[in-house]
């Protein structure tokens, strides 16, 4: 008796097939931007050779809070907090929409 040979199921593959599922999609979107934000912030504090405490200090906040907004789960991002990071980073903020 001959046993078919399994392919190893790969992360893509598997996160493909989770995609069909509409309400698993919209919560991975949701955490792809949030991560995706957080990223850009992270970034640009390491452009800018800042440390969290400075840039905390420039936002008059504390280290705590922009560690919490670099780690993706901070659910409290208001335009407001953008654009303090915009203004102690001595940058501009720019929203912009694009298609779905």
């Amino acid at each position: 008796m001959q046993t078919k040979k399994r392919k190893p199921r790969t992360f893509q593959y598997r996160l493909k097939e989770d995609l069909r599922n509409r309400e698993f999609k919209e919560h991975y979107e949701e955490e792809r931007t949030a991560l995706a934000l957080a990223y850009k912030i992270h970034r640009l504090r390491e452009e800018k050779n800042l440390t969290q405490q400075q840039l905390a200090k420039l936002m008059e906040t504390s280290q705590q809070a922009v560690s919490r907004i670099e780690s993706g789960e901070y659910e409290g991002m208001t335009l407001k907090t953008l654009e303090k990071i915009a203004k102690a980073t001595g940058t501009w903020l720019k929203v912009d929409f694009v298609a779905a």
